[in-house]
């Protein structure tokens, strides 16, 4: 089983990346084939909106996102992770989204399914630094149309409040756990 998790934060060794590897560490111990992505390491454009992924599906910008559609649709579970920006996931994860429009065409225009359909699964990671009662709700919502661009169920989320300097998330009671537990989750079918 092939898990792909992509890291959407800047900052390098910090919160999100910390749980990202927790969740992928699971995942391996759980018998999954794991990569990690670091968004802001590629050279992804933002989504011209030229519709050229209407005639085949294939987005006309050339650039790392090519690489990435086909990791996409070889993946069996994806574990996206973003901090909070102004309620809503980093711009360099938010490219990497709209640029998913050329996978949401071939499966809704265009009928093209990958090979991998139905059982995908992915899971959603989030760290934010308020404690406000709505600072997840858009991302999900981002996240969840994400994931049926590409073909997945959003299945699970471990969306962690009142975090946000750099590597704090190692002083929260269960965080790491949980991350390690939802990696584990995605693999064996439990979520």
């Amino acid at each position: 089983m092939k898990v792909l998790g992509i890291m959407g934060s800047p900052r390098r060794k910090g919160n999100t990346e910390i749980l990202v590897d927790r969740a992928l560490a699971g995942a391996r111990a759980s018998g999954g084939q794991v990569e990690k992505v670091i968004v802001s390491r590629l050279r992804i454009s933002p989504c011209r909106e030229i519709y050229a992924c209407l005639k085949d599906g294939n987005c006309s910008i050339k650039d790392d996102m090519q690489g990435l559609y086909t990791k996409l649709v070889e993946a069996d579970r994806v574990i996206f992770a973003s901090p909070i920006f102004f309620y809503g996931i980093t711009s360099q994860a938010k490219a990497m989204v709209d640029r998913c429009q050329a996978l949401w065409v071939r499966r809704h225009i265009l009928g093209i399914v990958p090979d991998k359909v139905g059982g995908r699964k992915g899971a959603f990671i989030s760290v934010g630094a308020t404690k406000g009662e709505r600072l997840f709700d858009g991302s999900v919502l981002t996240v969840k149309y994400f994931f049926d661009a590409i073909g997945f169920e959003y299945a699970h989320d471990l969306l962690i409040r009142g975090i946000d300097h750099k590597g704090e998330i190692e002083q929260h009671p269960t965080a790491l756990q949980d991350a390690y537990a939802l990696g584990q989750k995605l693999v064996l079918g439990d979520c």
